[in-house]
């Protein structure tokens, strides 16, 4: 490969570039009858290892940079991203045309202007520009069997091209519906239309993987386990917060929570009360059965918000079958807790059978909880403390999703009530049946 050997030979002719803090990709890709269209835009700076020749005055020499472009898309974009059509990964791809741009073009904001572009008119040889204010755009083209296949995309090579890289990919099916995706991480195989069963095995692990790596989410359940150790006592305390926090992680999910900025560090400030209020409450004395799942469920409407924060980035790999999603990453989060429980539980009984008394063991251990996160809830508070609260417009849009947040709040009041007297029913005829067994 001759442009192989030229790019290789300005490499070694002096020092490579360094590796970029930043780096934003841009990507299409469009299925079309028995071709796959993968169009990518790429900083010419992410390149690091490729002198660039130059004219005098330092600025770039178009005519010898585009001959080396094919072999640079190549061993940088093409070589670090692999694309599948169903579960079978499509062969090396055919570099159908490249182009150099300047950092102001905007082509790439529709894929009709970026497909002109990239197969347009390439710079004037007289255009001035240095090397690292240019970007390289690449067509690609895959052989594929049929435009209506499921596809999806690897792109964990493209994180080599910078420190911090963020990839902004739109696909474009025959049906006419623009999927867009943004992300910096993400996971190693991007389903671009998943199945429901894919998207509700994807959020099954997504909601497992958060609860074990939320601090202040075990913190706060931990709290709810200690006074009460057996799992028929916590089945209902752990059940009342797994609900209360789907009501908000969905209505969040279907925009229906405040889009405000003070909205996040409110939520992550309340969060940290609910673990202080929790573990008060173990060392002045836990609460019954019976007041701890409606405590839980209250504190679990916020922590559900929680969860919608670090949700929000991922919903765009769920396709169509959101709601699918977000129940799986419920039961994700609800499998997660049964793990901490079935660790914790055994642990605790340990614990207070052979080092520590229980009222004591209690006592120490909340009071650890409580002044962990009462330092969390000042410093979420400081940061709270900087947003301004303005009133609402109240506007036809405030009142229509007020009457729905009412209307929520009434079918919730209710179902708490109905599950009230359930309970007191319960206890009722469990305490009749201990006095007809005495006498």
């Amino acid at each position: 490969m001759a442009g192989l050997a030229a790019v290789l030979a300005f490499a070694s002719g002096s020092s490579a570039h360094e590796i970029p803090n930043d780096v934003t990709i841009q990507a299409f890709l469009k299925p079309q009858g028995q071709t796959l269209r993968l169009l990518v835009r790429v900083p010419l700076t992410a390149m690091r290892d490729i002198n660039f020749p130059e004219i005098s005055g330092g600025y770039l020499d178009l005519r010898a940079t585009s001959a080396l472009m094919p072999d640079a898309a190549t061993l940088w974009i093409s070589d670090f991203v692999e694309v599948y059509e169903g579960d079978r990964k499509l062969p090396r791809p055919q570099v159908a045309a490249t182009q150099l741009s300047l950092q102001s073009d905007r082509s790439f904001s529709s894929y009709d202007q970026a497909l002109a572009h990239v197969k347009g008119t390439p710079l004037l040889e007289t255009t001035t520009v240095v090397w690292n204010q240019t970007m390289l755009d690449v067509l690609f083209e895959y052989p594929i069997e049929s435009d209506q296949a499921r596809f999806s995309i690897d792109p964990d090579g493209w994180w080599r091209l910078g420190l911090r890289v963020l990839t902004v990919l739109r696909f474009l099916p025959p049906s006419g519906v623009v999927r867009a995706f943004e992300f910096q991480e993400a996971p190693s195989l991007v389903r671009l239309d998943p199945r429901w069963y894919q998207a509700s095995l994807n959020f099954i692990h997504l909601g497992f993987l958060h609860i074990l790596q939320g601090t202040d989410h075990l913190l706060f359940l931990f709290c709810l386990v200690i006074p009460f150790r057996r799992f028929r006592s916590l089945i209902p305390i752990v059940t009342s917060f797994t609900m209360a926090h789907s009501i908000t992680l969905i209505a969040s999910a279907y925009n229906l929570a405040p889009d405000a900025l003070w909205f996040p560090p409110l939520i992550e400030t309340l969060i940290a009360m609910s673990i202080v209020y929790m573990a008060l409450e173990n060392i002045v004395g836990a609460s019954t059965v019976h007041r701890r799942w409606m405590i839980a469920f209250g504190f679990g409407l916020v922590h559900g918000f929680g969860f919608s924060f670090a949700l929000r980035e991922t919903l765009q790999f769920a396709g169509s079958h959101m709601l699918t999603s977000l129940l799986s990453f419920n039961i994700g989060v609800e499998l997660g807790q049964l793990l901490v429980l079935v660790l914790m539980i055994p642990v605790l009984e340990g614990l207070f059978r052979y080092v520590v008394a229980e009222r004591m063991g209690t006592i120490i251990l909340s009071a650890l909880v409580a002044h962990t996160a009462w330092h969390w809830m000042i410093d979420r508070g400081q940061v709270l403390a900087r947003f301004r609260f303005q009133l609402p417009v109240i506007d036809a849009a405030f009142l229509a999703s007020l009457m729905r947040w009412l209307m929520a709040a009434v079918a919730l009041g209710g179902l708490l009530w109905l599950i009230s007297v359930l309970g007191r029913l319960r206890a009722a005829r469990n305490g009749e049946a201990k006095v007809e067994g005495s006498d």
